[in-house]
């Protein structure tokens, strides 16, 4: 198969892979076993995160703990970290310097280092390469929940109205959704009338979708595909932004992408966060907006709905329920609140 007839997330997958093998390149030669080993169960993406993560921990190591070239770090030297060991990077990462350039972690950083460092650490482990797992004693950081924000009723409402009539933006904003404002309507509505990832929306093709039915195929993180439906409402808004787009005398008849650029290529997951940023500032200043927020404003809506968390994770894609309650608490808020009166001790009485 050329690379022309490759799928958006087939092209994503192949640079991720080519990402991943220039970090390999860099590291201990005992972390190309790893990623092979690991390789049937995590996606390309996965595995360059936490190639990213164990060169930082390894160029800690070689710094304050061996005085070696990281590329001269064995399996021999692993087993003599210690817990001590890794929880002094952790409080390094508060600040450090990687590779000429400053960074900073917080709670969420320092977590997804420990457990690209818990994977390496378990699999060498397990086939009996290290004497012990020390990165398994080292305690997760605990995360401290921010305020979950997401768009009220009316603001899902003014954000869409923005789109198709932005009276709000400046004039030369105003200028250029002439020419995209009937895509831009599309790709709002989508996002909150789904609540599809940006990356899904952004891998979305023509042909997946299926107006019979209101149905689309999505590729999910991780490479599962789903069906997924949709509302006559967000039905409308694609179907008006196809014909506007079969209409575009420059777009490629080849191209498959649904949502396409002014350059007539396939969207950016970053065009897609500038136009979200753009219309959400002028109807909501004080909330930062992302299409992630559209994700929890549509989970919300959900719930609020169907009453069913269960429900909400399915069409979210969410392997854990757990995971749905942790992004979505004011939704355990309410099923206590509406469990409250559930359950009748004595009845009542009908004198």
């Amino acid at each position: 198969m050329g690379m022309k007839n490759k799928t958006y997330f087939d092209e994503r997958n192949i640079k991720n892979i080519e990402t991943l093998y220039k970090y390999i390149d860099e590291l201990p030669e005992f972390c190309y076993e790893y990623f092979v080993g690991i390789e049937n169960r995590t996606s390309p993406l996965t595995r360059v995160n936490y190639a990213m993560d164990i060169s930082v921990f390894l160029d800690f190591l070689s710094k304050r703990r061996f005085h070696k070239n990281i590329k001269d770090i064995t399996i021999e030297d692993l087993n003599k970290v210690s817990a001590l060991d890794v929880e002094s990077f952790l409080s390094y990462l508060s600040y450090y310097r990687y590779q000429g350039k400053e960074y900073k972690n917080g709670e969420k950083g320092k977590s997804r280092k420990l457990a690209a460092i818990r994977s390496l650490f378990k699999y060498f482990f397990n086939r009996d390469k290290l004497v012990c797992n020390v990165a398994s004693k080292v305690e997760t950081p605990k995360i401290h929940d921010k305020p979950i924000i997401r768009l009220e009723e009316d603001e899902v409402e003014d954000l869409i109205n923005q789109a198709e009539s932005p009276y709000l933006l400046t004039r030369k904003q105003q200028l250029y959704n002439k020419h995209t404002n009937i895509r831009d309507v599309a790709i709002l509505t989508l996002l909150l009338g789904t609540g599809i990832r940006i990356s899904e929306c952004v891998g979305l093709n023509v042909d997946d979708f299926d107006f019979k039915n209101n149905s689309f195929k999505v590729t999910r993180k991780g490479g599962n595909q789903s069906i997924l439906y949709f509302s006559d409402e967000v039905a409308t808004a694609i179907n008006d932004y196809m014909e506007y787009r079969d209409c575009n005398p420059n777009l490629d008849p080849n191209e498959k992408a649904l949502f396409i650029s002014m350059q007539n290529k396939r969207m950016s997951v970053r065009a897609i966060e500038k136009l979200v940023k753009k219309y959400s500032t002028a109807i909501t200043p004080l909330k930062k907006i992302t299409p992630h927020k559209l994700r929890s404003t549509y989970g919300t809506n959900l719930y609020r709905k169907t009453q069913d968390i269960y429900v909400v994770a399915e069409v979210l894609g969410h392997k854990d329920v757990n995971t749905t309650k942790k992004h979505y608490a004011a939704m355990s808020e309410q099923i206590r609140r509406s469990a409250a009166d559930k359950v009748q001790l004595r009845k009542s009485d009908n004198k």
